[in-house]
């Protein structure tokens, strides 16, 4: 919805997302920036006892506060970082990663203001170019390029919860009242992930099934008759 603006934690084994904290992000009113909120979103993870294999996030979260936030909580991260990052080879001077002869199956470089991570040259067909970046030093290019796969899980959750749990289409002004319904459709669609899980039925399936039986059980017992009109 133009104007609302949700960040989500999400954990997910690759195959089923589960919500696990969100924030409804107004810069204006909440004075937080989105960081602020991840931040705090990670920090609470951490408290209920939380232990990821890896937190990945895109460039937009790849702050060096969130990044030294995430390294103190002994986790391991992996992200894509933006051209201009300036990092460093050893012995050499802090450069653009533009600037750096990084491998498309990683290259160990010194990030300005955190330390050392690896770092993955991704050259797409038509010239794009992603670099992808770790605090694993170890990690290697499967693995890396599974838990990307992986990340997509976010892109998929939201689909879902608009598709199928109607969070955008909420019918009304009032700022609570909208925040209300987001929190229902995010309720909503744990129910609905949880039955899909135990019945081994897609999103589509879980919905469907449970609109034809609403249907079904009213056109077997009809308590509204409207008047034809034609």
């Amino acid at each position: 919805m133009q104007g609302i603006n949700l960040v989500t934690l999400l954990w997910s084994d690759g195959d089923r997302p589960l919500p696990c904290d969100y924030r409804l992000y107004h810069k204006a009113s909440d004075a937080q920036t989105k960081n602020d909120h991840v931040q705090a979103m990670l920090a609470t993870a951490h408290e209920r006892g939380l232990c990821p294999r890896y937190v990945v996030f895109d460039s937009w979260y790849a702050s060096l506060p969130n990044l030294k936030l995430i390294r103190g909580y002994d986790w391991r991260w992996l992200t894509c970082l933006k051209s201009n990052r300036l990092v460093s080879l050893p012995f050499q001077a802090n450069r653009p990663l533009s600037e750096q002869p990084i491998s498309d199956q990683g290259t160990l470089v010194h990030l300005k203001g955190y330390g050392l991570i690896k770092v993955f040259k991704l050259v797409a067909p038509h010239g794009d170019i992603e670099y992808w970046a770790t605090n694993d030093l170890q990690m290697s290019e499967d693995t890396r390029l599974q838990q990307a796969e992986w990340a997509w899980q976010i892109e998929h959750y939201h689909r879902g919860l608009k598709q199928f749990c109607g969070v955008e289409k909420c019918q009304v002004r009032a700022a609570r009242a909208q925040r209300n319904h987001i929190g229902l459709a995010i309720r909503a669609f744990l129910r609905l992930e949880h039955y899909s899980f135990v019945k081994g039925v897609s999103w589509f399936e879980a919905k469907t099934g449970l609109i034809r039986e609403a249907v079904r059980a009213y056109l077997t017992n009809p308590f509204i008759t409207l008047n034809a009109t034609a």
